[in-house]
């Protein structure tokens, strides 16, 4: 069975599926924050110097942690951005 399969019917389950949607978000949340960080030609350290805090809590919220509002925002304001939440 295929992965994309796999996922399609366990995500009948309402429990499984709320799961799923929020580490989806953590992700892309991760992905957008990695994303911007390489179009700013920053690496982990230089940006975590630029928005007051440490290399390895860069990486973790790269890697999909969770991550304070607040952090976000000093992180946004590090590369010039603006942090914009949605509820769709």
């Amino acid at each position: 069975m295929k992965i994309d399969k796999l996922i399609e019917e366990k995500r009948q389950d309402p429990e499984f599926n709320q799961y799923y949607l929020a580490e989806k978000d953590k992700l892309e949340t991760a992905y957008a924050l990695l994303e911007a960080r390489e179009n700013a030609g920053l690496t982990q350290t230089e940006l975590a110097k630029k928005a007051h805090t440490t290399q390895s809590t860069i990486a973790r919220i790269e890697r999909g942690d969770n991550v304070s509002f607040e952090k976000l925002q000093n992180i946004a304001s590090a590369l010039n951005k603006r942090l914009k939440v949605e509820f769709v």
